[in-house]
């Protein structure tokens, strides 16, 4: 008994201990005087509180409902808008620092395939990070670059504090590359999808029975048959990146035939067959400033298709799609397709509430028990005027202080330093 108290009190010091170092947890808060867009059923709430407490969200109530908050820091948002913090999706931000500089791009290779996994070569130091919190981005899914197979490799998610930890998920999301082929038919990409796919299935129906062949009783699964296997499991997404009409019923028809979790990307055709799309529940990561035809795969781009599709039921991801230094543009993006006919909570879900939901992220929305990415803005996020005010990535709050700050900072403001030119 004595030896037992002994070990619980050494405990108890233990976590005193940790309790004063880097691995405290983040203070109390709470966000008052808000307008909350919570992304949830409840809506957009005015004059309301936000109580945050050890980095989760536990109450979002309006103020009068709160006689008091039991925390360390109390914010005043002066009437500003609160937002989940917005997740950046199917983008390639901090693998790659300078896109002319072909040695510090690390978002594709030759030889990549379904087993590429690009989260080994993320900076989180990066330059394009600190300048992405800025658009009030507080989450990410990034995406390979691909190679010459028809699967580009896997992605993962990150937070955005730039911490040496802040690859959250690795290998979440299979992503492959279908439509238009530069030296054949767009039939061999599909066709290979579906033998990959068939033999597969092939072999899991074989293991089931008990047919395994004495050659491979002992061997190990492949990592690339292990990911197909997740596959046709449902335990992980195939991202599917097509736009013409015809590639993506094609895909529909792969999807009931070997039950899998699709996500369309691109989709320039999808307002043509929304309804189809809706009711196979597949969501549709679009980029909402695509309004001209790039290809003959893509005659269908207009800055209203994002609307469209809402208004069809289908579940709508906004995304910057393959770009790296702009993806803090994302709410733009937003602002523009709420302009062109997207309704304005359905926008905000599409950068939150729609991305967690597919990816699987803990994050996305302002409920209890919710992961506090938070953002108080000084007006309309999707205002070009408006600016973060305060940003919390797990109930931290972070800098939105840039590189490009910085330099202006160091050109506006007299220095005995040199100047970098001379006349």
């Amino acid at each position: 008994m004595k030896k037992m108290t002994k070990t619980l009190l050494a405990l108890s010091m233990a976590s005193a201990m940790l309790g004063t170092s880097g691995l405290a947890l983040a203070e109390s808060f709470a966000i008052t005087n808000a307008t909350v867009h919570t992304a949830t059923e409840q809506g957009v709430l005015e004059n309301a509180v936000v109580v945050v407490k050890d980095g989760i969200i536990t109450s979002v109530n309006t103020a009068n409902s709160l006689a008091a908050y039991e925390v360390d820091k109390v914010i005043d948002a002066k009437g500003g808008v609160v937002t989940p913090g917005f997740i950046g999706s199917m983008n390639i931000l901090g693998l790659v620092e300078i896109s002319a500089v072909t040695e510090s791009g690390d978002a594709q290779d030759k030889k990549a395939d379904i087993t590429f996994d690009p989260s080994y070569a993320y900076n989180p130091k990066a330059s394009s990070i600190a300048f992405t919190r800025k658009g009030g981005i507080t989450r990410n899914v990034v995406t390979s670059g691909g190679g010459e197979d028809i699967f580009a490799g896997q992605t993962f998610v990150i937070d955005l504090t730039g911490g040496w930890d802040s690859v959250k998920q690795t290998n979440t999301a299979v992503f492959v590359e279908l439509g238009a082929n530069h030296e054949g038919s767009r039939a061999a990409y599909l066709q290979q999808l579906v033998t990959q796919l068939e033999k597969a299935q092939k072999s899991l129906e074989k293991t089931a029975k008990g047919k395994k062949s004495k050659d491979n009783e002992d061997a190990e699964p492949e990592a690339a048959d292990e990911i197909i296997n997740q596959l046709l499991a449902g335990e992980k997404p195939l991202i599917v990146a097509a736009d013409r009409a015809s590639d993506m019923l094609a895909v529909l028809k792969i999807k009931q035939r070997f039950k899998l979790n699709v996500i369309f990307v691109g989709a320039a055709d999808a307002v043509l067959i929304a309804d189809e799309i809706a009711k196979a529940n597949v969501p549709v990561i679009i980029d909402a400033m695509r309004n001209l035809p790039e290809s003959f795969d893509s005659l269908h781009n207009d800055l209203s298709n994002a609307g469209k599709l809402n208004a069809a039921g289908v579940k709508v991801i906004l995304s910057n799609i393959g770009d790296s230094h702009n993806v803090y543009s994302l709410r733009y993006s937003a602002g523009n397709a709420v302009a062109n006919g997207m309704d304005y909570n359905a926008a905000l879900a599409s950068m939150t509430a729609n991305v967690a939901d597919v990816f699987n992220i803990d994050s996305g929305r302002i409920a209890e028990g919710k992961v506090a990415d938070i953002v108080i803005w000084n007006g309309d996020p999707f205002e070009y005027s408006s600016h973060v005010v305060k940003m919390y990535i797990d109930g931290k709050e972070q800098s939105t202080q840039s590189r490009q700050d910085k330099l202006r900072e160091r050109y506006t403001t007299p220095s005995d330093l040199p100047r970098a030119y001379t006349k």
